[in-house]
C-alpha cells in the first residue's frame, strides 16, 4: 500500500487541470465544498455523496475505560464522533484495487 496522501492542493490541482478553472478558483471551490460539509456535520446532518459514501456524527455515551499501562479504571466522557460509511460502489472499487 502506498504512503501517499491526497491533499486539498491535490484536489484543487485536479480541478484546475480537468475543469479549466483558474488555480485560485479551484482552490476556493475545494475550500467551499469542505466548509459546507463540515458545517453540515457540526449541525448533526449527514453528508451523503453518491457512489462515494456517507459521513455522519454519532453520539457516544459515557463509559469506563482502562489505562492499559496501569490497569486503572478511567471515566471516558460522552462525546460526538465522526463516522464514514463507504458506498457499495466505493467498497467494490477499493477491493478491485487490492487485486492489482
Amino acid at each position: 500500500m502506498s504512503e501517499k496522501t491526497l491533499t486539498r492542493m491535490d484536489l484543487s490541482e485536479a480541478i484546475f487541470r480537468e475543469v479549466g478553472l483558474s488555480r485560485n478558483d479551484a482552490a476556493q471551490l475545494v475550500e467551499s465544498v469542505l466548509e459546507h460539509m463540515s458545517d453540515a456535520l457540526v449541525e448533526g446532518e449527514q453528508v451523503k455523496i453518491s457512489s462515494f459514501g456517507t459521513f455522519s456524527v454519532r453520539e457516544k455515551a459515557a463509559r469506563v475505560g482502562r489505562n492499559p499501562k496501569t490497569g486503572k479504571e478511567v471515566p471516558i466522557e460522552p462525546r460526538r464522533v465522526l463516522t464514514f460509511r463507504p458506498s457499495h460502489l466505493m467498497k467494490d472499487r477499493v477491493a478491485a484495487g487490492n487485486k492489482s
